[in-house]
């Protein structure tokens, strides 16, 4: 007979990982087994944070061991996360485990606003999150977070001055906004002069360790796509977009840029934004302003996970108005949901698919 160690083992490359489809030894997710007696201790490693099935896969663990080993062992096991990376080849941002892009085909779909709350909703549930505003021409994050007012401090390492990005509601936070001189002070640059600050405020900016970097898109296909693409090796997508048919045509080119032979990076989620509106008197009574379930149609046809629809509401409004984000009250569940499916998408990215290659730069 095997020894005891080795028959928990067996056990447990029985259970799989719903999301990722692999046994959970295979995927290194069972770590620190030990057993004194008939005490057996472990810790199960998720690869999300807050994953909505770590229940699941503890019961599964615990069944696993008493049909297939013992009945009468005690069983603890301790959580963990770890979240997964295929960005290991980035020289400019080692440190980061995944950039996500959140884009919009156009303006105006709240593509800002899910982008703070999502960032913020992933940090309230453990991650180390930073958030890089790339809309040069129009940076909105630092009113969204209530801090358009502050600096940026600098500090120097290996001889280079670095940018040393703001904390702000458990996120690290850079954007253009913090650089320039005034609120109505516009930005009237050509294209190469905004890329060059994009790649600045990629490498130029002592972001520290980060299980995810979220990287605000302005809206459209312009220079700062691709040079975000060509500046780094970009973990996935987000398209986000309003129901309406407007909207959808732009994400669908959107989404046909970072498909494009020679881009090649993954889309990995389409969020629905004022997806319908609900007045307090009749919160079980729905009103389509701009369309219904056009985002979910799209996410449908085009083959990309759909992440979450997320209503008109007049508390996400007044939250990026007053840089108090919706997504820290207790009770959201819109974007805890949300954020908790774009994490599990990235993992699942991870483990299916290749890295994600820099683009090739083109005269």
């Amino acid at each position: 007979m095997l020894p005891l160690k080795e028959q928990i083992i067996d056990a447990l490359r029985t259970v799989e990982d719903p999301d990722l489809k692999q046994d959970l030894v295979t995927l290194g997710m069972i770590q620190n087994l030990n057993i004194m007696q008939r005490r057996v201790t472990f810790t199960l490693v998720l690869t999300t944070p807050a994953c909505p099935l770590q229940e699941v896969l503890k019961k599964a663990c615990i069944d696993a061991i008493y049909a297939r080993v013992a009945t009468n062992l005690e069983i603890t096991i301790q959580l963990d996360t770890q979240v997964t990376s295929t960005r290991a080849q980035d020289p400019i941002l080692p440190q980061v485990k995944n950039i996500i892009a959140i884009a919009s085909g156009k303006g105006g779909v709240g593509k800002s606003t899910v982008a703070v709350n999502v960032a913020v909703a992933l940090a309230q549930r453990g991650a180390q999150v930073g958030l890089l505003d790339a809309d040069i021409f129009g940076p909105s994050i630092p009113t969204m977070l209530g801090c358009e007012q502050k600096k940026i401090q600098v500090m120097q390492q290996a001889g280079k001055n670095y940018l040393v990005p703001l904390a702000r509601h458990g996120i690290k936070v850079l954007s253009m906004g913090f650089l320039v001189p005034a609120d109505d002070d516009a930005i009237v640059w050509r294209g190469p002069m905004a890329s060059k600050a994009l790649r600045q405020m990629l490498g130029d900016t002592a972001w520290d360790a980060l299980d995810y970097l979220l990287v605000d898109l302005p809206p459209g296909t312009s220079d700062i796509h691709l040079t975000l693409v060509q500046a780094v090796p970009v973990t996935g997508v987000v398209i986000v977009t309003t129901p309406q048919r407007v909207a959808i045509v732009d994400a669908t080119k959107c989404l046909a840029m970072f498909r494009k032979p020679g881009i090649d990076v993954p889309v990995i989620g389409v969020v629905e934004n004022m997806a319908y509106l609900t007045f307090p008197q009749l919160p079980n009574n729905k009103c389509y302003l701009f369309g219904q379930e056009g985002g979910v149609a799209f996410a449908t046809q085009y083959q990309v996970p759909f992440l979450g629809q997320i209503p008109l509401s007049q508390h996400i409004r007044e939250g990026g108005d007053t840089g108090m984000p919706a997504a820290l009250a207790r009770n959201d569940l819109v974007f805890e949901a949300v954020a908790t499916a774009l994490a599990q998408q990235v993992s699942i990215r991870n483990a299916r698919l290749a890295p994600t290659k820099m683009v090739a730069r083109t005269r």
